[in-house]
């Protein structure tokens, strides 16, 4: 069997690293109405054959219009922010990966083309002149955490690299980019356009709440800046010590990519680790061993499925239907009903949480969550 570690692909599986296989296997982003007798809250058609019995606990989608939940991570080191003493914060500059950009007062039409950068400053109370959303990367509507919070705000389609000249006629005063702007020459045209803040730090996805807290100094808010964060920290204490049974549970997520592979996380630093280490769950120890070259994701074939055996695991199953996987019924989380059949956009606000999309994940996650604090962490 070819078991061997895998960067994974492109921009967009960076933002939800899980899934970027899926960009050289079926192309569908369509993985959420698996069928056969899996017992979720989904809809699900019955397959003409009778396929194996999965227990899978129910994902809770439930309506996020309105909200405004909001959650935290430890500020980046590498980002500094600088301003003039006296009444006015400006000018401020921020220091990021490719240098520092210096805001000169209050910026008014800002264009976000991320959604983590999106989602901090929906979390400020601010909203967009504009969002970007790209077609190549499975991203054809808002995300289901904003809905109700961009209407009306202008969209800037994409089907593969930022579209400058879209951006231009924006006329922005503030650009937010990260992964979309992978070179120095990329940002060196949005600066052109207007000033630009890329990536902060050293990590493939920025800890949300760094660009929160950059968002604070940039907008004049940092009391705000510090209200969101501390609202979604509270919100996840609240359910570590609900359910005292997580501690030292495990998990982990695998693209399951028809006529391909199956990709597992392997990074215990991946964007989704914060939420879970604060609930005091551990990324699966076989997994993380398995990765030798230490770049944070495996790829393993279909019959060694058996090697997923978390506590708790979520799987993007790509339109296939889950009792046809062999073995998928036969690994701890099928049994306990712990394992969570998950949708693109769920993968996406995992790899790359902000400070709406966690409180959104920890709802979706959460008959999970209990039943592995039920069970307890296998041994």
């Amino acid at each position: 069997m070819n078991r061997r570690s895998s960067r994974l692909l492109v921009p967009v599986l960076v933002a939800a690293s899980l899934i970027a296989a899926a960009c050289g296997g079926d192309d569908s982003a369509d993985d959420t109405d698996a069928t056969g007798p899996v017992e979720t809250s989904q809809a699900s058609e019955p397959a003409d054959s009778a396929p194996t019995a999965i227990t899978t606990a129910p994902v809770e989608r439930e309506s996020t219009e309105g909200s405004d939940d909001t959650m935290t991570t430890e500020a980046a080191s590498d980002t500094t922010l600088a301003a003039d003493s006296g009444d006015s914060p400006y000018p401020v500059t921020i220091t990021h990966r490719a240098g520092e950009t210096t805001i000169e007062q209050r910026p008014e039409r800002i264009v976000s083309l991320n959604v983590q950068w999106t989602d901090a400053l929906l979390a400020m109370g601010e909203t967009p002149t504009a969002y970007m959303l790209s077609s190549a990367v499975g991203e054809p509507e808002p995300y289901p955490w904003q809905a109700g919070m961009l209407d009306g705000v202008d969209v800037i389609s994409s089907t593969g690299p930022i579209p400058f000249e879209k951006v231009a006629e924006l006329q922005p005063d503030l650009i937010l980019v990260t992964f979309a702007a992978p070179t120095e020459s990329d940002l060196a045209l949005l600066t052109e356009i207007a000033p630009t803040i890329g990536l902060l730090g050293d990590f493939e996805v920025d800890p949300w709440v760094d660009q929160v807290e950059v968002l604070g100094q940039v907008l004049g808010e940092p009391e705000t800046a510090a209200a969101v964060i501390a609202g979604v920290d509270d919100e996840v204490a609240a359910v570590a010590a609900d359910l005292p049974g997580l501690e030292g549970a495990t998990y982990t997520f695998a693209n399951l990519v028809p006529g391909d592979s199956i990709y597992v996380i392997a990074d215990p630093n991946d964007g989704a680790s914060r939420l879970f280490n604060s609930l005091g769950m551990q990324l699966e120890p076989d997994i993380v061993a398995l990765d030798e070259g230490a770049v944070g994701r495996i790829q393993i074939s279909y019959e060694e499925v058996g090697l997923l055996q978390a506590d708790l695991v979520g799987v993007l199953l790509n339109g296939q239907d889950p009792g046809s996987i062999v073995g998928l019924s036969e690994i701890p989380s099928a049994q306990t009903g712990a394992l969570a059949i998950m949708e693109l956009s769920d993968i996406v606000g995992l790899n790359t949480p902000s400070p709406l999309s966690v409180p959104y994940i920890l709802d979706l996650l959460m008959p999970s969550l209990r039943i592995v604090a039920t069970e307890g962490a296998t041994e």
